[in-house]
């Protein structure tokens, strides 16, 4: 009998040390897997970068800054030929009138060597759930196949389909996941609040 409990519990104390085993190697793949996962995020460090924009009010503008400033990036403003009107209605009015007709607006000025950059960020303001039809003049100007595309956006509320359409309009080239900076006021005011956002999504898209 005491021969039999001493096989019984050295068949458990084995058990139990199979089960441990198994536990701390799920853990060390675990481990190694956060390892791999947070080193291919970090390798956007050190890559050439550009921050390509529109802005209205002023907020994208204030966040394409930040941005670059942050990352050590250029920067390239798109500006249209034909200049938005600067009150808010009526300018909401023509950016409808243009969605509706899927239209490319002309913009001015150009990239030089657009082909130095490993990484661009594309930001705009949310016009009529996406972004205005300039970003799309832009992305089709240039050949964006193998680059990193980030999205960023700035809103009243949200970022509804902007995010999502700079990335299906840029389908050749990789990306990161996007940022929508909520703000109730025009102008740049009150998003240096922002900021602590913007560093926390830059830190988990590898900068």
């Amino acid at each position: 009998m005491k021969k039999l409990f001493a096989t019984m519990a050295a068949m458990l104390l084995t058990a139990v040390g199979l089960s441990a085993c198994t536990a701390k190697a799920k853990q060390v793949s675990n481990e190694t897997s956060q390892t791999e996962t947070k080193q291919e995020v970090m390798s956007l460090k050190g890559k050439k970068v550009l921050v390509a924009y529109f802005s209205w009010s002023g907020n994208t503008k204030y966040a394409a800054q930040y941005i670059a400033k942050k990352v050590g990036a250029d920067e390239f403003e798109i500006i249209t030929e034909k200049a938005y009107p600067t009150e808010y209605q009526p300018c909401t009015e023509v950016a409808k009138t243009e969605k509706e007709a899927n239209a490319r607006p002309a913009i001015m000025g150009k990239v030089e060597n657009m082909e130095q950059y490993d990484v661009v960020f594309i930001g705009a303001p949310v016009w009529w759930y996406t972004g205005p039809m300039a970003i799309y003049t832009f992305m089709e100007q240039y050949d964006l196949k193998g680059k990193t595309v980030i999205p960023f956006c700035t809103a009243y509320s949200g970022p509804s389909q902007t995010l999502k359409d700079i990335v299906k309009s840029t389908p050749d080239s990789d990306h990161r996941d996007g940022i929508c900076i909520v703000t109730k006021e025009l102008g740049g005011q009150g998003m240096e609040s922002k900021m602590a956002k913007i560093d926390k999504w830059l830190g988990e898209i590898g900068f």
